[in-house]
């Protein structure tokens, strides 16, 4: 437990350090792109990869073992002489288990966001519409995000007691937050309904994205934070309920399958339907996946106004507002053989701006993978001079193309518009 702990201070820092000075950059995860631009996206970084891996897996060698341990060692006849209180033993292993996790999250926060500022510098921050994020700001928002992903981390140290409690000495009750982690994360990959998709607690490790949109995708945040509560409440709960009535006379227990069925699982399930239930009716406007040709071409529009305006400062060129493109983006699916809706890599996009003074209207063509969370990439295809390579000229030399590659995210609760 102390190498992790000293781990999760660690590597994130060598992590961020390293990838930070190279030329290849993760540019599929969120914000990874602008790595060896500022030292607040490398935690970023860090966060979605924590989301996916690192914290299940820390979750579940914590939480997960801290009941089982004492079925492993066969210790329970002796800790329950020493402290003669069932209750006392359940808060203080939870309460135990709960500081090593918040000590780890806090440890892969600091130390990746320390190391992003002193290797990179404390700069301004491209937020996913395109604006820029004073130095300032975008701290505060990096601490808002880690703090938002406590509330699912909590749902599955949650599950882990509960599998610890239940399980006892089987593999199972350790694995028990992973594997149910792993579960979450392939429903986020399929073309699920928005109030399936926000009923799952894993949303919360996705749902900070909008914490740096402007303005502000909140209900996604809010909801999927209540609904991780909500998770970790239930399931501590029933944790509870059940470590009070188990029979610590036997020194072979090896768990009850039976129990964690219908105390454990059936329990669970029926919050998550209700939960779905009630999303479904609160989001009946945004209606089924949540991604459709409006919210595409908004959100496209509004991303190239403001990155047109840095590539506009990049080449010293004369200086435009958003107001004065008044960019606007037309957007079809598989070349209008598909339905305008849904994740795909088939969408491509025009997108049209005008410049003061200039007649012609500006073209570009960006060819978009959106996935099912609302997460986009936008693939400049041109022209050349504007999208269509990776890095411009420069005054001062060659520097990276913001208008290549843009990302952004769309709020999946939202109504469409017109």
């Amino acid at each position: 437990m102390r190498l992790l702990i000293l781990a999760s201070w660690v590597v994130p820092a060598v992590f961020v350090a390293a990838v930070s000075q190279q030329s290849s950059l993760p540019s599929d995860t969120v914000f990874g792109r602008w790595m060896n631009a500022t030292g607040w996206s490398g935690s970023l970084v860090i966060l979605t990869f924590a989301g996916t891996w690192a914290l299940p897996l820390l979750v579940s060698v914590v939480a997960g073992d801290v009941f089982a341990a004492e079925d492993r060692l066969g210790t329970w006849r002796h800790l329950l002489v020493a402290i003669r209180s069932p209750r006392r033993i359940f808060l203080a292993k939870s309460l135990s288990s709960l500081t090593v996790i918040l000590l780890m999250v806090a440890g892969l926060a600091c130390s990746s966001a320390i190391a992003g500022v002193l290797v990179v510098g404390n700069r301004s921050l491209v937020g996913l519409d395109g604006h820029l994020l004073a130095p300032g700001d975008a701290a505060g928002k990096v601490l808002l995000a880690w703090v938002c992903a406590l509330a699912p981390t909590l749902a599955l140290a949650a599950i882990g007691l509960l599998g610890s409690v239940t399980l006892g000495r089987s593999p199972m009750g350790l694995l028990l937050p992973a594997v149910v982690a792993l579960a979450m994360q392939v429903a986020q990959m399929l073309p699920l309904p928005v109030a399936v998709r926000l009923a799952l607690p894993g949303y919360g490790f996705i749902a900070w994205r909008g914490l740096f949109t402007g303005p502000m995708q909140l209900g996604p945040l809010l909801v999927s934070i209540v609904v991780s509560l909500l998770w970790a409440v239930v399931a501590t709960g029933l944790a509870y309920w059940l470590f009070l009535r188990r029979d610590f006379t036997s020194a072979t227990y090896d768990g009850s399958g039976r129990r964690m069925l219908t105390a454990g699982v059936l329990p669970l399930a029926a919050l998550l339907a209700l939960t779905i239930g009630g999303l479904a009716v609160a989001a009946s406007p945004a209606r089924g996946s949540g991604i459709d040709q409006g919210k595409l071409e908004r959100s496209l529009a509004t991303v190239y106004g403001h990155l047109y305006v840095v590539q506009t400062e990049q080449l010293h060129r004369p200086a435009v507002t958003e107001a004065q493109l008044r960019s606007s983006a037309s957007c079809d699916k598989g070349g209008g053989l598909e339905e305008n809706t849904g994740a795909g890599n088939g969408w491509r996009c025009v997108v049209s701006w005008h410049l003061p003074g200039v007649d012609a209207v500006g073209q570009a063509i960006y060819q978009l993978d959106v996935t099912p969370d609302g997460r986009y990439v936008a693939d400049g295809d041109g022209p050349t001079q504007v999208n269509g390579y990776f890095v411009v000229h420069t005054p001062t030399g060659d520097a990276p193309n913001p208008l290549w590659q843009l990302d952004g995210n769309v709020d999946l609760l939202t109504a469409t518009k017109g």
